[in-house]
């Protein structure tokens, strides 16, 4: 019989433009400060797995062999490179889960990470190129080209919703200011947000700036453990549920505003944790521009096909609102070092449901959802997570 593997610490750099020179530097910053967190011996940590996008940001590969540099005590343990475009973070965290609940082990430590400012804006745009399906989607605005592409669609067919884009993006900045981990802690009103200016250009379609997450460095883990062994330790999050689903990677190929990857994706987590999306606490959501929030709303269910906007307006979403989404201040203002955002979400699920967000805790916080996508709604995961211990 499988074991069931949770969560029992965790590890957090800040994100932004930082001075640490390379993505070894920052999996050396939390890989034994997760470790220390979750109360566990390096000697006793049975395999590594390190998520890095890469793609050409750095020239190092070969990634999971970085860990035991920084923390000599892993180096005889295996350790894996994961990748899985935007969604590499949470790809990295479900093997660690396999791999314990497999039987293989009992300790597994799961890390993200990204260092993406030491090269030109242009090179990174192109890098992050290959998560979308070059033969058909090359395009000279990089990623923001493609959502662009996506928002004005969604314009096309249901009207224009610049404004309710800037709500979002103005509730997430709000939200990033009591996050000390986030890229930008400054708060956006509507209407700057809604605004074009030499502060907020147009980036691409109607996406302004303030509509696009941040090209950022950072790096995140987690100390996963089964049950058995999580008993004797100081805290343990369950997966109620997890759910991993893949779409075609052309756009071509699907309604690349009905992101039915995601909706099918919640709809199996929910289901298998036989729960309504209502009974959820909170929501960490792929924001990586505002236009992919809007359309995750519809998604979760927590709106019908064109009538996401309606979620922001009604207040349904902000900290306040009956399903606070993106407390931490999401991609948008806590940033989106690619490899590390997956396990960040996680980590900022995990210190809701433990009581340990501070100004950014949500009151009485039980199930928190968490989805994270690889490309455009290409690679889809969710995970429902509660507090176990």
């Amino acid at each position: 019989m499988s074991k069931r593997a949770v969560i029992v610490g965790w590890a957090h750099t800040r994100f932004g433009k930082l001075d640490d020179p390379d993505v070894e530097t920052l999996i050396a910053q939390v890989s034994r400060s997760a470790l220390d967190h979750a109360q566990v011996d390096p000697a006793d940590v049975d395999a590594i797995t390190v998520g890095v996008y890469n793609n050409g940001l750095t020239p190092q590969g070969f990634e999971g062999a970085l860990v035991s540099l920084g923390e000599p005590a892993l180096r005889f343990t295996p350790a894996v490179h994961v990748e899985n475009a935007c969604a590499t973070g949470t790809a990295a965290l479900y093997r660690a889960m396999d791999f314990i609940e497999c039987g293989r082990g009992r300790i597994a430590l799961a890390i993200g990470a990204e260092k993406m400012t030491a090269v030109p804006p242009r090179e990174v745009a192109d890098a992050l190129l290959s998560g979308c399906y070059r033969k058909e989607e090359e395009n000279p605005s990089g990623f923001a080209g493609i959502f662009g592409n996506i928002a004005q669609a969604y314009f096309d067919r249901y009207g224009d919703k610049r404004e309710e884009l800037a709500m979002i993006a103005s509730k997430n900045h709000g939200n990033g200011v009591h996050n000390p981990y986030a890229h930008v802690q400054k708060a956006f009103d509507v209407a700057f947000c809604n605004t074009e200016s030499d502060k907020n250009p147009l980036v691409a379609g109607p996406l302004r700036r303030t509509d696009c997450s941040m090209v950022s460095d950072g790096a995140a883990a987690l100390v996963v453990a089964d049950e058995e062994t999580a008993r004797g330790l100081a805290r343990a999050i369950r997966f109620r549920a997890r759910a991993h689903v893949n779409d075609f990677l052309p756009l071509s190929r699907r309604d690349p505003i009905a992101f039915e990857g995601p909706r099918r994706a919640w709809a199996r987590a929910l289901d298998d944790a036989g729960i309504a999306l209502d009974d959820l606490s909170l929501v960490e959501t792929h924001d990586c521009f505002t236009i992919a929030e809007m359309l995750e709303y519809e998604a979760m269910g927590l709106a019908r096909p064109g009538e996401g906007w309606k979620v922001i307006r009604d207040g349904i979403t902000r900290k306040d609102g009956r399903l606070p989404v993106n407390v931490s201040g999401g991609l948008k203002a806590k940033g989106h070092p690619l490899g590390a955002t997956g396990i960040s979400m996680h980590v900022m699920a995990a210190m809701q449901l433990m009581g340990d967000a501070g100004a950014m805790q949500v009151p009485d916080a039980s199930l928190a959802g968490v989805f994270n996508m690889g490309g455009a709604a290409v690679a889809n995961y969710v995970s429902i997570l509660e507090r176990a211990k």
